[in-house]
């Protein structure tokens, strides 16, 4: 896709929790309270931004909006998206988009114009908990096919990209959506295999209210490399943020941000039939980072073979071609530190190849975290979707929840059992009756934490057209400590 002004994905999520302070009553000095632990309650307010879709004319976009059912933070509610503005400050004025009227059930809608903007939305009241939205993109023919898969996301105020490229034959867009009324104000750097590359004009960007902007990255600096990672900062306010990454060999996809700089990661759900995987590691800390890969298969744990381990200096992004990494059987890519000490932290993220030659196509696959109390993927069709669960610290059990789809039926649920070191690959159940499009709802039911991704296929014309979504925990709940009066602060 040629993009002079590709407004993209930005996604926000705002928790609204309010927090309050346990104390002691009683006259003079107080006597230590007991440690009380917070309880988790839903959030009352969500906001996403997913990004402006491609812009060819052979283009077909389909929004697909979700909140699953439970505990919520009320009755009733709304969640609806909007147009954000362009770079001119100027919003398209188009009805709201995907609007949902009920948890439980998804619902969509499909755009084929080549100028539909970013959107930018909020969830409230029983509809915030856990909403998400799916933006899937299928680019039928041109030099740009490709399926273009993201979940709207989370605003925040930095974000780390391994694998973005300036290489001759990438065009990296990174798109910053603003979901506030006030400007925000962004810096963006680059870091290569000998640190930080010399940029141009990445210092204070400015973002305006409700409005996104997109930067080609190899616009930033005239060095060329296909193995680099990006840090965006917000200085003020906060953005969403995503890649758009576009192969001209090899069809391309979003890109989302690595989860946050940890010792250890998690890539889960390397589809069977990869051809070619690409690990790129960047060390955010003061210092090296030492890690031992491993390959959870459906079997057990795998070292691959001459890719042991991998050093990554401080400040600095290192590359592995993996090639045909898991040998026809679907896995996870797990690092750990080889001495346990070491707690250097480090983003990560996989390029996947499915294909050969002219039949090429690209997906990303960044390091996420586990899904916590609830992750859900939005957009599934019966006959192209696949999840895949890892457990890399001790067995678990998860429950898989299809939803009901948007023409009707009924929810199913499945206990899938996920042994040590391993990653199961299933295809959801179909909800009973009803066709369309389905959610899909991970929860952990027991045992240890577990990693979870959505691949979803849709073929054409020969080429295995693909892109896979990490499920993390959905941000639901938040923690919110217990409180009390404490009149005797008066007296101090």
């Amino acid at each position: 896709m040629n993009r002079s002004t590709l407004s993209l994905i930005g996604v926000t999520a705002a928790l609204a929790a309010v927090a309050g302070v346990a104390t002691v009553t009683g006259a003079g000095t107080p006597d230590a309270a007991p440690a009380v632990s917070a309880a988790r309650l839903p959030v009352e307010r969500s906001t996403l931004a997913c990004p402006a879709p491609s812009d060819s004319d052979f283009a077909s976009t389909t929004y697909t909006a979700f909140t699953p059912k439970g505990d919520s933070a009320g009755s009733g509610g709304t969640a609806a998206l909007l147009a954000a503005a362009g770079q001119d400050g100027k919003a398209a004025k188009r009805k709201p988009v995907a609007p949902l009227k009920e948890a439980g059930k998804p619902v969509t809608a499909v755009t084929e114009s080549a100028d539909a903007p970013a959107l930018i939305g909020t969830a409230d009241g029983a509809l915030a908990p856990g909403w998400t939205v799916q933006q899937t993109t299928v680019v039928d023919a041109g030099p740009a096919r490709a399926v273009l898969g993201t979940s709207c996301a989370v605003p925040d105020s930095e974000f780390w990209f391994p694998a973005v490229s300036t290489g001759a034959d990438r065009q990296d867009y990174v798109h910053l959506t603003n979901p506030d009324e006030n400007s925000a104000v962004v810096d963006l750097r680059l870091y290569g295999d000998k640190g930080e590359v010399k940029t141009t004009t990445t210092d204070g960007i400015t973002v305006p209210p409700g409005a996104t902007v997109p930067v080609l990255l190899s616009t930033l600096t005239t060095e060329k490399s296909d193995a680099l990672t990006l840090h965006v900062s917000a200085r003020s306010g906060r953005v969403g943020a995503t890649v758009e990454a576009e192969d001209a060999k090899a069809g391309g996809d979003w890109l989302p941000a690595s989860t946050d700089p940890a010792p250890e990661a998690v890539m889960p759900g390397i589809p069977g039939d990869a051809s070619d995987v690409r690990l790129v590691v960047f060390a955010t800390g003061d210092s090296d980072a030492d890690l031992k890969l491993r390959l959870a298969s459906s079997g057990g744990e795998i070292t691959p073979a001459g890719h042991e381990t991998v050093h990554v200096k401080s400040g600095m992004t290192s590359a592995v071609d993996l090639g045909d990494l898991t040998k026809g059987e679907a896995g996870s890519l797990v690092l750990s530190p080889t001495d346990p000490s070491d707690k250097a932290p480090v983003v990560a993220a996989l390029r996947i190849t499915r294909g050969k030659g002219a039949g090429q196509e690209t997906a990303f696959l960044p390091a996420t975290a586990p899904v916590g109390d609830r992750a859900s993927a939005a957009d599934n069709r019966t006959k192209g979707s696949t999840l895949a669960l890892t457990a890399p610290e001790g067995d678990a059990t998860v429950r898989v929840v299809t939803s009901a789809s948007t023409k009707g039926g009924e929810p199913v649920t499945k206990n899938v059992p996920v042994k040590r070191g391993t990653t199961v690959v299933l295809s959801p159940p179909a909800p009973s009756e009803g066709k369309g499009a389905f959610a899909v709802t991970v929860e952990p039911a027991s045992g240890g934490p577990v990693y979870a991704s959505r691949m979803l296929a849709l073929p054409e014309g020969g080429v295995p057209m693909f892109t896979i979504q990490a499920m993390p925990d959905d941000r639901g709940l938040v923690a919110v400590p217990e409180s009390e009066e404490d009149l005797s602060i008066l007296n101090r």
